[in-house]
Parts: structure tokens; sequence; C-alpha cells
């Protein structure tokens, strides 16, 4: 069934785009494509691959304006920069915790990077440090308690307040904007975001009109990144 399915997914994707595809299939039939398939097994791969780019891309395309603008003060990087490399992230995430260290490298590589962080809660007890994280932009912290909640490890309530403190986070002051509706809001409207895009889990980017999924590691932003520039 998986088999059939798949066949037809490609068939139909020669079918859609064989005039744009560098293999043009376009003068074949159904029955041509088919067998041209079965006889050449190693492009449907390729072809999934680039299905499943267009489909991100269509997906992204009705948010892209949105997506890439930044809670304020939720930014890493260049504020003012040419080229955006949004990030869905959670504390809880050990594969976003080892993407730190590789944001770092691209921010580095790339003055006119600007980074947007959405904080995306989805491991337990996440979504505190998440609104920690937000309040802690609107006191012009946010960079300093990101990494901190990071080094700390997990989203324990100990570990947010070690944070917070590290990053010099005035506690009454983040208090209101915890418990505030513009927080709560902006939880929702990451939340609705990624399910557009249909994230699985975080890490998850946005860059240019590529949509990508995990700790793919500095090479494969970097690339991103540039294609984003041309």
């Amino acid at each position: 069934m998986a088999k059939s399915l798949f066949l037809s997914a490609a068939v139909a994707l020669v079918a859609g785009f064989g005039g744009a595809a560098a293999w043009s299939l376009s003068g074949l039939g159904d029955t041509q494509t088919r067998e041209y398939l079965l006889d050449n097994p190693d492009i449907l791969p390729e072809m999934a691959e680039a299905y499943q780019r267009s489909q991100s891309a269509e997906r992204l395309a009705s948010i892209a304006d949105e997506v890439v603008e930044p809670f304020p003060g939720a930014v890493l990087g260049n504020p003012n920069g040419s080229v955006t490399l949004v990030e869905f992230t959670d504390y809880g995430c050990t594969y976003c915790r080892a993407s730190v260290e590789h944001v770092q490298q691209l921010i580095a590589d790339n003055p006119d990077l600007k980074v947007v962080i959405r904080e995306w809660p989805i491991f337990q007890g996440s979504d505190a440090a998440a609104g920690m994280a937000l309040a802690a932009a609107k006191q012009g912290k946010f960079a300093a308690f990101h990494d901190a909640m990071f080094e700390q490890g997990s989203p324990s309530e100990a570990n947010i307040a070690a944070a917070a403190q590290a990053a010099g986070v005035d506690p009454a002051a983040a208090q209101p904007v915890l418990a505030s509706q513009e927080v709560q809001a902006e939880l929702g409207r990451n939340h609705a975001f990624a399910q557009q895009l249909q994230f699985s889990g975080t890490p998850s980017w946005v860059v240019g009109d590529q949509v990508l999924e995990g700790m793919i590691g500095v090479e494969a932003l970097q690339d991103a990144i540039d294609a984003a520039k041309k």
C-alpha cells in the first residue's frame, strides 16, 4: 500500500512538475512515466525531497511576513540584519541546547544575520522558561537569559530563577509580563505557526523560502542562509 501511494505521488509529481524538472518527462504518458520510474528508482528520493520542499514553501508563503517578525526583543545577532533565520526552540530540548553553539557560530560568521527566536514550549515545564524568556526580552535581557537558561539544563523552577538572575532580569518587573495576555498570545501564535509549517519538534528553522527541521548543523544552516542572500 505504501509503495503504491509513493509511486502515485511520484507520478503526480512528474506530471505536475515535469516541465521544470531537469530530467523533463513531460512528453511521457502515465504508463511511460510509471515504467521510467520503475526503471530508474534512484531518482525517486530526489523527487520526493523536491516535492517536500515545494510543499513546505507553499505552507510558508501564507505566513512568511509574520513568522519573521519577532516578539519585541526576542532577537539574537544583528537586529537590523538583512537576512533572517527563524528558530523554533524549547529550553527542555537537548537538540536545541546543542544547537546554541551552531547559532552562535552563524552569528559570528554572518554579521548581517538576524536570528528571530520563536519560543515553542512543547516539553513539560518549558512554558515557564519560555514565558521568562519573553519577560527578559521586555527588559532587553533576552540574549543573556536565552544562553543562561540553556546552560542551566532542564527548565525547573530553580533553574529558571538562576538563569534570570544570571541574566540580570528584574523578577518583580517580570511577574506582570509572565501573567500577561501578550505572552500567552505570543506562545499561541508560535504554536500556530509551527502547526502551519507542520513541524514535528524542535529545533525547527525558517530562512528565506526554506523550512528545515532538526539539529542540522552549521553547514546546512549556512547553505540556507547563503541561498536566502541571493
